[in-house]
């Protein structure tokens, strides 16, 4: 006789998308903000831009995995924020950066529509753009060390919880790491009896008519588009592959750069597929029924769409907080995608000193002719490993 089926429980699910959402938020908006910024946003522009990435990648979520039944989470590009923050203005300032921005957007799209271009990203060698990405993340990860000098008071618990929680949790290192901030900058806050614009907190889009120039296409949009292909989408269908599911390629790049597009010009600068926190909504700690994982994924959407409103009081906060906080919780949160950047772009002996002249180049943040160093970074390995495993032709081979 067989067993009555047992009901399901939307609990389960439900859980594992907020925990999934809370993750993917804390452990990396500080990347984002810092990123931003770099490029040129005022703290209105960036804290509209957090807003405008959270509803995207929410609206994204919310209609891929309904649609298909899949835990399929999105999130931006944490990689290519980094990428921004070591990139820094460039020319035409942040209208062309949004217009950057707008690209990449329309660039995602167009991989999804059309395979070559898909196939041209994942024909660079994993070494380089492991390294690339390596280099873009070295001055951020070194951010906590000069942050221990001018704020040791906040810092250094922040450090101690992290490295505590990394042992014992390693999933709530960077959770436990912010909240740690958030309580050290508000007793800083409160002691120094600094001023708190109410008016700021208020949740607003700031739209930026989008500007181009070729500096900022190529220095910026072009290494923001490889760098959120190679680390963030394609991991992303490996991740949701390894759980079973077949991610629907089109429909995400085409969501994803839409996305992206549409929210460009309110300060957003690139969604993607999870890669790092996928495993949270599409694991079975979401729930045993592979089939009812998706709801997880809708749980996480629903979850940003509550946290975006929180975005401009969020930033007014940061600005408020002690010098260096920030920048420490980004730090720490980059710290395992710096060790496992450098892992593949080190790996493969062949290619190694192609990745270590990417490495340094990305890391030494020096641009030419207006175009940022992340760009001549690929370009210089990218050459170096055509040179060196250049095959030599025996005088024998020739007629």
């Amino acid at each position: 006789m067989d067993r009555p089926e047992e009901p399901v429980n939307p609990a389960q699910p439900i859980g594992a998308g907020v925990v999934t959402a809370l993750v993917g938020f804390t452990s990396s908006f500080a990347v984002v903000l810092a990123g931003i910024t770099a490029v040129g946003a005022t703290p209105a522009q960036a804290a509209s831009g957090l807003a405008a990435l959270c509803v995207t990648q929410a609206v994204g979520m919310l209609l891929l995995s309904r649609w298909f039944r899949m835990p399929i989470t999105l999130a931006w590009s944490t990689p290519g924020a980094a990428l921004l923050a070591s990139t820094g203005a460039v020319a035409g300032g942040w209208p062309a950066a949004v217009g950057a921005f707008v690209l990449t957007g329309a660039l995602i799209v167009l991989t999804g529509l059309w395979g070559r271009l898909g196939a041209l990203v994942a024909a660079i060698p994993v070494p380089i753009a492991q390294a690339m990405l390596a280099g873009v993340l070295v001055p951020l990860c070194l951010a906590p060390v000069e942050a221990v000098r001018s704020s040791p008071a906040v810092v250094l618990p922040v450090i101690a919880v992290w490295l505590v929680l990394t042992r014992f949790a390693p999933r709530w290192a960077v959770l436990a790491a912010f909240g740690t901030a958030a309580v050290g900058a508000a007793i800083a806050i409160a002691v120094r009896h600094t001023p708190l614009e109410a008016g700021a907190m208020i949740p607003a889009l700031e739209l930026t008519r989008p500007h181009w120039s070729w500096q900022a296409v190529i220095g910026l949009a072009v290494p923001l588009y490889i760098v959120t292909m190679a680390s963030q989408n394609i991991p992303g269908t490996a991740v949701l592959g390894s759980f079973g599911y077949r991610a629907p390629w089109r429909a995400a790049m085409t969501v994803t750069g839409i996305g992206t597009v549409l929210g460009a010009p309110a300060g957003g600068h690139a969604i993607n597929l999870a890669a790092i926190s996928a495993a949270l909504a599409a694991g079975p700690a979401a729930h045993p029924d592979p089939a009812r994982r998706w709801i997880a994924a809708c749980t996480t959407g629903a979850c940003y769409l509550v946290l975006a409103p929180g975005s401009a009081a969020l930033v007014t906060l940061v600005a408020a907080a002690p010098a260096g906080v920030l920048e420490t919780v980004a730090g720490l949160a980059l710290l395992a995608t710096l060790a496992a950047s450098l892992t593949g772009a080190l790996a493969d002996g062949e290619h190694r000193t192609a990745g270590v002249v990417t490495f340094l180049i990305a890391a030494s943040g020096v641009g030419f002719l207006g175009v940022g160093a992340a760009f001549w970074a690929l370009l210089a390995g990218l050459l170096t490993r055509a040179v060196l495993t250049r095959k030599d032709v025996s005088p024998g081979s020739a007629g």
